[in-house]
């Protein structure tokens, strides 16, 4: 439901965006949108280069238009350093303003506001004159819902786990690999099958193994996983399968969706590597078209797969990394994205679904359904 701002002027508007956006924004650019006098979310972006600033108003200004039934924008900078970069010159990022404030008018957007926060007070392109941090301080002090503290990048540090649950985790992750492939290997027919060689196997990673059996169901299942008691050999099966990109993706392509959708996407995964077609729409998931997903889900899973993450060995990180990536974009968290997706490529270089999500990141390209309307 879309929330009504209630501001009598801009130090109120300005005392209201962290609660709108859900974090405090630093050194960014942020994009109030307005569907008239009611807001349809906020749009933030690192402050760019001053080289790339008529590049970024196109491609943010272009991002604005295309949600849904906007009209008006309030473009609100959040700047290291003084308001004035130098005594008598313009306010801190006076030029992405105006390129910004062209742009809009081009699109046909109303600019509602114009305003730059500083270390050291904040003020209106509009006038120039500098006003005291405390007065929007005392603003937020009188909103009925705190404001939230934290900036963009607080909450993407993996959670902490002990040595303890690492080790769990990796000794079961080896018994599993171990129990599939010996299962793997041993012949179909029982009768020659060496029955005492599987009978040294550890019964909770072939129990874990036998789950692999029907992946929907296991997928599923990790939605209600508690992330802060995770079963070392629920985790390490999990793991197992994040670090396979064709099983990674079915579990993302259902965590977006439904079991039938997981169930469609495993079906797809084994056509395709026997030589078929992979469906377009499928496809298209990944890239941030179809329908909405349920963020409940999608928040679910990356609660999963960032626990698995902090606890997997080194090695073994990327799948769950990516993982947590992926959906932190399909939310619409492209800092945390990024941060996850460059934590994978630092373990390994040539993760393909960490490039891609890095990509998107960098491109400031959002799913599709960021635009629509709720």
């Amino acid at each position: 439901m879309p929330t009504i701002i209630k501001a009598s002027d801009a130090a109120d508007l300005l005392a209201l965006i962290p609660t709108l956006a859900g974090y405090r924004p630093r050194r960014s650019l942020a994009l109030v949108l307005f569907r008239g006098k009611r807001t349809a979310g906020v749009m933030r972006y690192d402050l760019p280069d001053p080289d790339a600033v008529e590049a970024v108003a196109s491609t943010t200004i272009g991002l604005a238009c295309k949600v849904d039934r906007v009209d008006g924008i309030a473009i609100v900078v959040y700047a290291d350093g003084a308001l004035h970069e130098n005594p008598g010159r313009p306010i801190a990022w006076h030029a992405l303003v105006r390129a910004l404030e062209q742009r809009a008018h081009v699109c046909g957007l109303r600019v509602v506001e114009a305003l730059c926060v500083a270390d050291d007070a904040w003020a209106s392109y509009e006038d120039g004159d500098a006003r005291p941090l405390d007065e929007v301080r005392d603003r937020e002090a009188s909103l009925r819902m705190p404001a939230p503290t934290e900036d963009q990048g607080s909450g993407a540090n993996l959670p902490d786990t002990d040595l303890a649950e690492k080790e769990r985790l990796a000794r079961a992750l080896v018994t599993i690999d171990d129990a599939a492939a010996a299962i793997l290997a041993a012949p179909s027919d029982v009768e020659t099958a060496d029955v005492p060689s599987l009978a040294r196997l550890d019964p909770r990673a072939l129990a874990a193994v036998v789950a692999l059996d029907d992946l929907p169901e296991l997928f599923e299942d990790a939605l209600s996983w508690d992330p802060g008691a995770l079963d070392a050999y629920s985790g390490a099966v999990l793991l197992w399968c994040l670090r396979r990109p064709a099983l990674r993706d079915v579990a993302l392509q259902q965590w977006a969706a439904d079991i039938h959708a997981g169930e469609l996407a495993l079906f797809a995964q084994a056509r395709w590597e026997a030589g078929e077609e992979y469906p377009v729409e499928l496809g298209a998931r990944f890239c941030g078209e179809g329908p909405r997903p349920d963020p409940g889900r999608l928040q679910r899973a990356r609660d999963v797969v960032r626990r698995i993450a902090a606890a997997a060995p080194r090695d073994a990180r990327p799948g769950p990394l990516a993982a947590a990536a992926w959906l932190s974009w399909a939310l619409g968290a492209s800092t945390h994205a990024g941060w996850y997706a460059e934590q994978a490529l630092a373990i390994d270089p040539d993760h393909g679904l960490s490039q891609i999500v890095m990509t998107m990141c960098a491109a400031s390209h959002l799913p599709e359904w960021a635009f629509a309307r709720e």
